[in-house]
């Protein structure tokens, strides 16, 4: 059995300039896993970098508000809702509210720094 609570996880700044903390990823665990799972903060006010995937990606949002942009399309997302990013999607979060955009990320298959592009336009 592996139990990882976030709070032993160490908290970075990724590529697309979220907060993240990885908890399962099975190249970091001694886990048969297809998908990585981490879970990421946007501060209020801000932005996530434009950026994409090769693979899919699901958000789900734990707490706070934002507009999601995938491609050409925009929606706003708040607490509950889950967001599939299909693979190669450009994509960035914006957090719309005054607390922190909180939400768990799930990458399959698992993140690698080479499927990711991030854009600085």
């Amino acid at each position: 059995m592996l139990v990882r609570n976030l709070n032993d996880c160490e908290m970075f700044i990724a590529g697309d300039n979220t907060q993240l903390r990885e908890l399962l990823h099975p190249d970091k665990q001694p886990l048969d896993l297809r998908y990585s799972l981490a879970h990421a903060m946007v501060p209020a006010g801000q932005t996530s970098i434009d950026h994409s995937l090769t693979t899919s990606e699901v958000y789900y949002i734990l707490s706070g508000q934002g507009d999601m942009h995938i491609n050409e399309e925009v929606q706003a997302v708040s607490a509950g809702d889950a967001i599939y990013i299909p693979p190669n999607a450009r994509q960035h979060i914006h957090n719309t509210g005054q607390e922190p955009l909180v939400f768990i990320c799930i990458v399959d298959p698992a993140w690698r720094a080479e499927d990711e592009t991030v854009y600085a336009d």
